[in-house]
């Protein structure tokens, strides 16, 4: 009989835990991630002092310097268990004024007729002809290269892909686009494959698109030393051009830019033809090699240590711009402290006997604002084999909110975490619904999502690589990118909840008897 109501009374005890699936161990850590930690470290990062983190500068380097003197502080080694936290890369400046285009004696001019992203060679090209090329999509119901000879020409092509009356798309034959209008990355590879010599892509709205990526192509850019960045795919010139630049190209041709765009569209066919022009492309910018850093925390697994959870932020922002510092707190301050709480959670996890049984690797990373050039060159030279990576959490503007959410801060978007792998979404879900709560909103995981968030963090080269991964986001606001971006206006109770969920998710993937599977192809 005491034996019945001893169980009894344990069952009742422990029932509610049995109920929920709550890990008590994990909400014991979960539970050290405060406000006053964020506070403080943001204070530090996001100061005048650390001059808005400039890739390569002093900033930057100070960052750096803060976050691996910190992971020192609470026990967490650096690379391969050593004192060494830093991963340095070679970068190469360039001079964003030194490319010049002169079409049939007519000088185009930067930030007015094109843009471009940096990371191609310097170069001068001359043709007598540009290839217009449609679309400049290969597909296998239509291909604009099929049966025409590309090699070693400047190609013209349009942006987007071909629309059939009723708004579906050509290559997809529905509603939904396809990859190759919505990563733009589709294009310029296939270009390059094809050894294109230069890409002109025609861009309607063309001021307002040089207003949304000033920022980007006014200052100096960069690229990894030895390296093309894939942004502007891998060592081929890509130009973006105004309509009217375009039309001009089309001026002693039978056809005009906008026939050539309504034909394609209407037929549903692709269209190519030689436009007689008289072109030189004059690429000569001065370049001077830096090295930035990436910061590396890792705390080493039990018995499936070979195996790697690996949680990213970038902590560079994009340096001072007259006489003002961009302080960069929610870009990405904001999620680069979240790392920083999680790595001294799971730290204490260790110290006190309850460590991960996969390794988990912590790494604040710098370049991003430059074309994701930190974690590009750690997929490239990974210090712990990517083939043992299990997922990729990154995290990138988590303390503010946007117009849509005005008024309820407890939601997060999540980009990316259905698009390898069902199961690394599920225990994402599971995770916001045993412990956080929070709004998952999706809106930014969609295909369709015409700002391209899945391929503009640090994620993105981890999933390109086949390793499942969770974007954590909160959108923009009126102070992304401008100097305005400052501590004050952070919502710390929010990252600390978001941090809270990434907690928990990380402690289920490094916890759990079986990696999750990639069941998917993006």
């Amino acid at each position: 009989m005491m034996r019945w109501i001893y169980t009894t009374i344990c069952f009742f005890l422990l029932a509610p835990v049995m109920a929920t699936g709550e890990d008590t161990v994990a909400i014991k850590y979960a539970e050290s991630i405060s406000t006053d930690d964020l506070s403080k470290h943001l204070h530090v990062l996001a100061s005048d002092e650390y001059e808005g983190r400039e890739t390569g500068e002093k900033g930057q380097k100070m960052s750096a310097k803060y976050i691996a003197e910190f992971f020192k502080s609470v026990g967490i080694p650096g690379i391969q268990q050593s004192d060494n936290y830093f991963q340095e890369f070679p970068l190469v400046i360039q001079d964003p004024m030194g490319v010049k285009i002169v079409n049939n004696k007519k000088d185009y001019v930067f930030l007015e007729d094109f843009y471009y992203f940096p990371g191609f060679n310097d170069d001068v090209i001359k043709a007598n002809e540009v290839l217009f090329l449609g679309y400049g999509i290969d597909a296998d119901d239509y291909s604009d290269y099929k049966g025409v000879d590309v090699a070693g020409k400047v190609a013209l092509i349009l942006d987007g892909e071909p629309i059939d009356k009723k708004g579906n798309s050509i290559i997809t034959k529905k509603e939904m686009f396809s990859s190759w209008s919505m990563n733009f990355r589709t294009k310029l590879s296939k270009a390059k494959e094809e050894k294109l010599a230069a890409l002109f892509i025609v861009v309607e709205n063309i001021d307002e698109r040089i207003n949304q990526v000033r920022h980007y192509v006014s200052q100096p850019g960069m690229k990894l030393a030895g390296n093309g960045d894939e942004q502007s795919g891998e060592n081929l010139p890509v130009f973006y051009i105004s309509n009217d630049m375009a039309e001009a190209m089309f001026n002693e041709s039978k056809y005009s830019l906008e026939k050539v765009r309504k034909k394609i569209d209407k037929k549903g066919k692709p269209l190519s033809t030689s436009l007689p022009n008289a072109l030189e492309l004059n690429i000569d910018r001065v370049g001077k090699e830096i090295v930035a850093e990436n910061v590396l925390g890792y705390i080493e697994g039990s018995d499936l240590k070979e195996e790697i959870v690996v949680v990213t932020a970038h902590y560079d922002h994009i340096g001072m711009h007259d006489d003002k510092v961009y302080n960069g707190a929610d870009d990405d301050g904001s999620g680069t402290v979240a790392v920083m709480e999680l790595a001294e959670a799971f730290a204490m996890a260790k110290a006190s006997g309850n460590g991960p049984r996969r390794s988990v690797l912590f790494m604040p990373v710098s370049g991003e604002e430059k074309g994701l050039l930190g974690s590009q060159y750690y997929v490239e030279h990974p210090v712990y084999p990517l083939e043992n990576t299990v997922a990729n959490l990154n995290i990138d503007m988590i303390g503010r909110m946007d117009d849509k959410h005005e008024g309820n801060p407890d939601y997060v978007y999540l980009i990316g975490s259905d698009r390898l792998s069902t199961e690394l979404h599920e225990v994402s879900e599971n995770a916001n619904k045993v412990y956080t709560n929070l709004e998952l909103d999706y809106t930014f995981n969609s295909p369709k999502d015409p700002n391209r968030f899945y391929y503009r963090s640090d994620h993105y080269n981890f999933a390109k690589n086949n390793i499942p991964v969770i974007f954590y986001f909160n959108g923009t606001h009126e102070d992304y990118h401008q100097h305005t971006d400052t501590v004050d206006k952070i919502n710390f109770d929010k990252i600390k909840k978001i941090t809270q969920l990434i907690f928990y998710t990380t402690w289920d993937l490094a916890n759990r008897d079986q990696r999750v599977k990639v069941d998917k192809q993006d």
